[in-house]
């Protein structure tokens, strides 16, 4: 298939995917499990028809490290990592969907706003107190140059107040929105027909997947 057809008859992705009312068995069950209003299924889902087990993988991963009650890192702040490493990734797509999940958790405009212009000009010390703030260039480090993070990355955020449980925590949400750009970067998923800003509201159930 020549690149004007992908575009033309596969706009969200650069590959073939499955649209919502044409899709059966195992597809449609997952489609059900993940959609939200009006039967829409974010692209980065849609992304993954073709192979629904590695679409059931990602949705247990992004679920379980971003959206489950054991969590003690406030939601908002998981959020705002991801669209730090997002941004530094140049993944418009996860900054974009995340970027509306963080200004829908913290119902602040006005400092969501801010935190993004910190990450937009480099200035994150501006945006963060000094715990955040380590938090903030752990996942910065982590992103740019992973093999170059040592044991001080660790006890700079031990030292501003984060214990081991919550760094793991951050660690896993750096590592998640890699895997998560990259599926985006190297599919060419765009926002086409997305609801921006939805999630698995339901921290409590790791099962519920239903972004409404």
């Amino acid at each position: 298939m020549a690149v004007a057809d992908i575009e033309e008859t596969d706009r969200m992705t650069w590959i073939r995917t499955v649209p919502y009312d044409e899709a059966t068995g195992r597809l449609k069950t997952l489609y059900d499990r993940v959609k939200g209003p009006g039967d829409n299924v974010d692209n980065i889902m849609m992304a993954h028809s073709l192979r629904p087990h590695s679409m059931e993988g990602h949705m247990t991963l992004y679920k379980y490290v971003l959206h489950h009650s054991a969590n003690k890192v406030p939601k908002h702040f998981l959020e705002t990592l991801g669209v730090l490493v997002s941004h530094l990734n140049g993944c418009s797509y996860c900054v974009e969907h995340h970027f509306q999940g963080l200004r829908r958790l913290l119902a602040d405009d006005d400092r969501a706003n801010a935190i993004r212009a910190a990450f937009e000009t480099g200035s994150e010390e501006q945006a963060f107190d000094a715990r955040d703030l380590a938090a903030v260039r752990y996942a910065e480090r982590l992103t740019r140059e992973p093999a170059a993070v040592a044991p001080d990355a660790v006890e700079a955020m031990r030292a501003a107040g984060w214990d081991d449980g919550e760094i793991l925590e951050i660690n896993q949400v750096v590592a998640y929105f890699a895997y998560a750009n990259r599926t985006v970067l190297g599919l060419g998923v765009n926002t086409d027909g997305d609801i921006l800003g939805l999630s698995p509201g339901d921290s409590d159930d790791p099962d519920n997947w239903n972004h409404g």
